[in-house]
């Protein structure tokens, strides 16, 4: 996604549905499904901020919040059967299923199938805190080791589930100037589509920082 980065600091992705000669100066898509930044990559990053340039409003009520959800707490929340299941247990994850199921983003599916796939544990573990949290995405982990495919699947989407519990999440309505910066290892979060291009102008920066370390 280096076509969105911002042009004069190239670790910023700009997120943003504003468009510039007709094209999207950043990536308008971003977090239509449940996810962790980059777990794509082989060393996913450790933490991720957005910094809020500019929040769409209408009638006075901001809009585009985004929902933050404790893969952490999901998995402390097992039953001790499903934490046996999957523990020393990898997944496959493969980018270009993740949004499968909304047909949105289309035009940088040709990218996302160039991205190999790559495995990593389904509960990753901090190295600091020593905290396990889930780390698998409906959509996009395509399989699990040890385990038939279909059944595979089915697991995986029990646990993405059982992340997305309304108890373990937040909802951060945005303001101008707010910085969020979370734990990319144990944290998923989707964005809130209720704003539209012209009318509505959204820009997101997005950092990440540090690759690895959590496995």
């Amino acid at each position: 996604m280096t076509h969105y980065a911002h042009p004069q600091h190239e670790d910023i992705l700009l997120v943003s549905n504003i468009q510039e000669n007709g094209q999207n100066i950043g990536h308008a898509d971003a977090g239509r499904v449940w996810h962790t930044d980059m777990s794509y990559v082989a060393a996913p990053p450790r933490a991720t901020l957005l910094y809020a340039q500019e929040v769409p409003e209408e009638d006075g009520n901001a809009l585009g919040a985004t929902q933050f959800a404790s893969a952490a707490a999901a998995y402390d929340g097992l039953d001790a059967e499903t934490k046996t299941l999957i523990d020393g247990r990898t997944a496959v994850h493969r980018v270009s299923g993740r949004r499968k199921s909304t047909g949105t983003g289309k035009q940088d599916d040709p990218l996302r199938s160039k991205q190999p796939d790559v495995v990593h544990p389904v509960a990753r573990t901090n190295p600091y805190s020593g905290q396990k949290a889930i780390y698998v995405s409906e959509g996009e982990c395509v399989s699990i080791s040890g385990m038939p495919d279909t059944n595979a699947v089915a697991l995986v989407e029990k646990l993405a589930a059982e992340i997305q519990r309304p108890d373990y999440r937040y909802v951060h309505e945005w303001r101008q100037g707010d910085v969020l910066i979370w734990d990319n290892g144990a944290v998923q979060h989707l964005a809130t589509f209720d704003y539209e291009w012209p009318q509505h102008r959204r820009l997101m920066w997005r950092i990440t920082a540090g690759g690895g370390g959590q496995d």
